[in-house]
């Protein structure tokens, strides 16, 4: 159990780090891009995931994770002034999340939590934000390929490059390490 608490938290890291690094490949303009009406932008998933973040993760051993503040509706409304105003929403959901989950023990992976008075233990809890988030990051990362275009950087093995991606890994020594480290 000791393993699944730290390979959930580089597995939430990796997630973070994809949004970063399409954050960083697009402007202001490009974030709040909506591809037709009453989609979301990536500014608007940041906005909500941030959001589910903060009402998950605040206090979540003792309190439920849908926090009596937490405006969803809201979320979904861009209210963004700047790309710094956006990324520091972003970094303080995460932060929310890191700072919550960092300090946990095997000991407290069957202790029941509450989202929406719905009982789960704190695995579960991990395992549903964790692919909630999985399913938001995905969509970021899209929606920017599909804005930049060309000009996109590719997070993972581009195309093409795959013989040349597992030439370097089967060049390397069998071991035990998280996919993560190498990225």
């Amino acid at each position: 159990m000791k393993s699944y608490l730290s390979s959930s938290i580089k597995q939430f890291q990796y997630y973070k780090d994809l949004g970063d690094k399409t954050i960083s490949q697009l402007s202001f303009e490009e974030l709040q891009k909506e591809f037709v009406d009453d989609s979301n932008s990536i500014a608007l998933i940041v906005k909500h995931l941030a959001g589910n973040m903060l009402s998950r993760w605040t206090n979540f051993l003792n309190e439920d994770g849908e926090k009596e503040w937490r405006q969803r509706d809201q979320e979904f409304i861009n209210t963004f002034s700047s790309k710094d105003e956006l990324i520091d929403l972003w970094n303080k959901g995460w932060n929310c999340l890191f700072d919550a989950i960092n300090p946990l023990v095997e000991d407290n992976l069957n202790t029941i939590i509450y989202i929406r008075n719905q009982g789960h233990t704190v695995t579960e809890a991990i395992n549903r934000q964790m692919m909630h988030y999985a399913y938001h990051v995905g969509q970021i990362v899209f929606l920017g390929k599909l804005i930049k275009g060309n000009n996109w950087k590719s997070l993972s093995i581009p195309k093409g490059k795959s013989k040349d991606y597992n030439k370097d890994k089967f060049q390397k020594e069998k071991g035990r390490r998280h996919f993560t480290e190498d990225l």
